[in-house]
C-alpha cells in the first residue's frame, strides 16, 4: 500500500510523472516566496468568501489573518483561496440555485488544490449550508468558522435589527404609518455593522447547528461580527484544523446520524428558520442520509422552544453570546441530544458540554420548564395540498391563525402577485388565505 500523500504532496497534477509533478508544483509556489520548511507543513485551505457585495461577510478579511495566526502557531502553512460569494439582497433572481453552485465550487476547490484540512469561512443564508454540503463530499477534516452577526441599530429609541425589523417597518411605510422620511432613517439603523442578520433567521439558524452538529469549536456560533471574541474564535478554529490534519478527523466522522438528530433538536428549540430543514436535507444527502419528517414531528412535540430571540421572541444573537451562547441552551437540552456525536475537537458533544461547566443566570434561554413556546417551533402538517408533508415556523405564527378557515386568494408566481396585490379591483380580505405558488425549493428560480 502507498503511503497516504499530505501536504503539497497531496493530489498531484497528473503529468505522467509524479517527481515531475512535486517538483513543478514546489517551483511555482516558491514563487510567492515560500522556503523548503514551510512547504512541509500540513496545509490548510482558508476558503475566502468575502466580497465588496456581501456585507454579511464585511470581516472576511480580518477572520482570514486570525485563522492564519491560529494555523501557523498550531504548525501548519495556511493557504486561502476564493470561491463565490452570496449575499441574499444582492442574489437575482434568487439566491437558492447559487447555493447549489457555491456547494459544488467549494467542493472541487478543495479537491483540486492540496491540503489537509479546510476552514469554511461563511455566515449569510445560504452559504453555511453550501460549504458544508461541499465539504461533505469532499470528505477531508473540514471546520466551519461562522462569520457572526451584526450588531443590533436604535430608531427613535426603540432597539431595531435585520431582517425581522426590515419587513415590520416596511408593512408600516406601506400601510401609511410613517412617512418617507421616517423609512429613510430606520434604513440607516436596521443593519449598524457588518455581520448576518441579528434575529433567528437562516443565518443565526444555520449558525447555530453548524455549532450543534459538532463543525465550529464551542462557542462558535454566536460571537457577533465585530467583536474581539469572533477574532479570537478564528484563530481558535486555525489552531483546530491543524489538529484535525494531524488526527486523521474528517467530516464522516462528524455529520454522523446522531449529530443531525442533534441539529433538528436546536434547531427546534431556537426557534430556528424553516429553511434550516430544507438546507439539513441537503447537508444529509451528501453523507448518503436523510431527514425524516416523522422523527421531525415526534422530536417537535416533546422539544420546547427554550431561546428568547425575535422573531418568536425578543432578544437578538449578541443577547445569545452574552448569556453564554449555545453551551446555555445545549446544558438545557442535554436530556434530549445524542451526547456521543464527534465533534470538530476530537471531544464528544457530552464531554465539550462537561467543559462548559454549570453557566450563569441570564434572560435569554429559558428553562424547559418555563420554555417560550410548549412544543418545538416547527410543525409538520400533511394534506391534500402537501401530501409528501410541509412544515410551518408555528412558534412564529399568530395563535389566532391556528384554526381558520378561509377563502384562498392564490397567486401563480411572484411576478402575478407584484402585479396583483397592490390592485383596487383584487378581491381580498383580512380573513383570506393568500397563496404563492411556484416559489419552493425545487426548480428554477428556486425560493429566495
Amino acid at each position: 500500500m502507498k503511503p497516504k500523500q499530505t501536504g503539497l504532496k497531496k493530489g498531484l497534477t497528473n503529468y505522467g510523472d509524479q517527481g515531475f509533478s512535486l517538483f513543478l508544483r514546489k517551483a511555482f509556489i516558491k514563487g510567492a516566496g515560500y522556503t523548503d520548511q514551510a512547504l512541509e507543513r500540513p496545509v490548510v485551505g482558508i476558503v475566502n468568501t468575502g466580497s465588496s457585495y456581501n456585507p454579511c461577510h464585511g470581516n472576511a478579511p480580518q477572520l482570514i489573518e486570525a485563522v492564519k495566526r491560529g494555523v501557523m502557531l498550531a504548525g501548519g502553512l495556511p493557504m486561502d483561496f476564493p470561491t463565490i460569494s452570496i449575499h441574499e439582497s444582492f442574489s437575482a433572481p434568487t439566491s437558492m440555485y447559487l447555493r447549489n453552485l457555491m456547494s459544488m465550487d467549494t467542493e472541487e476547490m478543495v479537491r483540486a488544490q492540496p491540503m489537509d484540512a479546510v476552514v469554511l469561512i461563511g455566515g449569510c443564508d445560504k452559504t453555511v449550508p453550501a460549504q458544508l454540503m461541499g465539504a461533505a463530499s469532499a470528505g477531508i477534516p473540514s471546520i466551519q468558522l461562522i462569520t457572526g452577526s451584526m450588531l443590533t441599530g436604535s430608531h427613535r429609541s426603540e432597539r431595531v435589527g435585520a431582517c425581522t425589523d426590515c419587513r415590520r417597518y416596511w408593512g408600516k411605510y406601506r400601510a401609511e404609518e410613517i412617512d418617507a422620511e421616517e423609512i429613510a432613517e430606520v434604513n440607516n439603523q436596521l443593519v449598524a455593522s457588518v455581520g448576518t442578520c441579528s434575529v433567528m433567521g437562516t443565518a443565526s439558524t444555520m449558525a447555530c447547528i453548524a455549532e450543534a452538529m459538532g463543525m465550529t469549536v464551542p462557542g462558535g456560533a454566536s460571537p457577533p461580527a465585530v467583536t474581539a471574541d469572533r477574532i479570537r474564535v478564528a484563530e481558535e478554529t486555525g489552531a483546530q484544523a491543524v489538529q484535525m490534519a494531524h488526527d486523521g478527523l474528517t467530516i464522516d466522522k462528524i455529520l454522523t446520524p446522531a449529530a443531525f438528530e442533534n441539529a433538528m433538536r436546536v434547531l427546534l428549540a431556537i426557534g430556528g428558520s424553516t429553511n434550516g430543514i430544507v438546507h439539513l436535507t441537503a447537508i444529509a444527502g451528501r453523507m448518503g442520509l436523510e431527514i425524516d419528517l416523522e422523527a421531525l414531528d415526534r422530536m417537535g412535540r416533546e422539544t420546547p422552544v427554550l431561546l428568547d430571540l425575535k422573531p418568536s421572541g425578543k432578544h437578538y444573537m449578541e443577547d445569545f453570546h452574552h448569556a453564554g451562547g449555545m453551551a446555555t441552551l445545549l446544558r438545557e437540552l442535554k436530556p434530549l441530544l445524542r451526547l456521543e456525536a464527534m465533534t470538530v475537537t476530537g471531544r464528544t458533544l457530552g464531554e465539550e458540554l462537561e467543559r462548559a461547566g454549570d453557566g450563569f443566570p441570564q434572560d435569554v434561554v429559558r428553562s424547559a420548564a418555563n420554555p417560550i413556546y410548549p412544543q418545538g417551533s416547527i410543525a409538520v402538517l400533511r394534506g391534500n395540498l402537501a401530501p409528501g408533508g410541509a412544515i410551518i415556523k408555528q412558534s412564529a405564527a399568530d395563535a389566532r391563525l391556528m384554526e381558520h378557515v378561509g377563502r384562498a386568494v392564490v397567486f401563480e408566481n411572484v411576478e402575478d402577485m407584484a402585479t396583483r396585490i397592490d390592485s383596487d379591483t383584487l378581491d381580498v380580505s383580512a380573513d383570506d388565505i393568500l397563496v404563492l405558488k411556484n416559489i419552493g425549493p425545487k426548480g428554477a428560480p428556486g425560493m429566495p
